[in-house]
């Protein structure tokens, strides 16, 4: 782990956009407007609108607090995990709707949730035929809302893959009981119980096999790689801190959406264009280098990956046609993509 004291100061970590999503759309339900939202929890006007890339951890956990208070609703958390989709959970809610079960979209979601958010962790432990699923929030002091968003978010992505409702489950809070637990009992199906040693829920071990109906399972190797890369460069980032990582992670974050050019990478880092590109000259290098130099790193690891086709390859990069990826890749190695990859040996990940 990064211990600098730029690491340090940012411990708490980001939500993404779309997770922010669901609690703007309950707050403006209620006749919140997001300046309001913003201006209550001490947050600049316009930085809610457009909905950011990234939000402070910290931030996002007051929105809640500010949210249920302005909206005068006690299970304002419960109602933002209600609005929960697959996209709130950015590029791991589309490998969920890839997996062929339920055990492997558990383990999906405890390796690529931290691409959705920094709020907390998911442990899953199997025993004795019982599965507990654990969620560990990296807030502890965080309201009750934390929590109870993520567990209904849960419980409605958990239906919407089953293609119906889930068996009713225990399910447990560390906080203490509501006054009205009504809407707990309406969304779970089951009464909670609360002043628990752990957020969690259990369940028979069975369920893990419960297929996807709807799963498409061949992007699963592609989706997988690519939330992989994503999840290397954040972790990258958050150890270097340096531009270069920064500007890499972005590129990689965007590749796939072809959103990689210089302006779009600069408003996400919050910098004008002419500042990213200053600070690129400060570390020797420029903007196309940092891309080119990504992509060509990128295709080599991806190349060396059998389950992905030449044109799987080339979208996850970002190129619109296989031809311009296999252009490029002969003027970084001199050789096409599919020699490289007749050279490079047996498949390893």
């Amino acid at each position: 782990m990064p211990t600098s004291a730029a690491a340090a100061s940012r411990s708490s970590g980001r939500v993404a956009g779309a997770y922010l999503q669901p609690l703007l759309d309950v707050a403006a339900e209620r006749g919140v407007t997001v300046r309001a939202l913003a201006n209550a929890a001490g947050l600049a006007e316009n930085c809610l609108s457009p909905l950011p890339e990234l939000l402070d951890a910290e931030n996002y956990v007051r929105l809640l607090d500010v949210g249920a208070r302005l909206a005068d609703d006690p299970h304002f958390g419960l109602h933002v995990g209600e609005k929960v989709k697959l996209g709130t959970y950015h590029v791991y809610g589309l490998i969920l709707l890839s997996c062929r079960d339920f055990g492997q979209a558990f383990q999906q979601t405890l390796r690529y949730e931290g691409l959705a958010h920094d709020l907390g962790r998911s442990v899953l432990q199997v025993e004795n035929g019982i599965a507990e699923y654990q969620w560990h929030s990296n807030f502890p002091s965080a309201s009750r809302h934390l929590a109870e968003s993520v567990f209904a978010g849960i419980r409605v992505i958990g239906n919407w893959l089953a293609g119906m409702p889930l068996p009713a489950v225990p399910i447990f809070f560390t906080h203490q009981a509501p006054g009205d637990c009504s809407e707990h009992l309406r969304i779970f199906d089951s009464v909670a119980t609360f002043g628990s040693p752990l957020n969690c829920a259990r369940f028979d071990a069975a369920l893990l096999n419960w297929p996807v109906p709807n799963a498409d399972v061949g992007l699963y190797p592609v989706l997988q790689q690519h939330a992989e890369q994503l999840l290397q460069e954040k972790l990258r980032a958050e150890a270097d801190g340096g531009i270069v990582a920064l500007v890499r992670a972005a590129i990689v974050k965007n590749l796939a959406q072809d959103r990689v050019r210089l302006p779009m990478i600069a408003q996400e880092l919050s910098l004008t264009q002419r500042t990213l590109q200053r600070k690129l000259s400060e570390a020797d290098t420029s903007f196309q280098q940092v891309l080119d130099c990504t992509r060509h790193e990128l295709a080599k690891n991806y190349l060396c990956l059998r389950n992905l086709s030449l044109a799987d390859i080339a979208f996850l990069l970002g190129y619109q046609e296989q031809s311009a990826f296999n252009h490029a890749f002969k003027e970084w190695t001199g050789i096409s993509p599919g020699s490289y990859r007749g050279q490079s040996g047996t498949s390893h990940h």
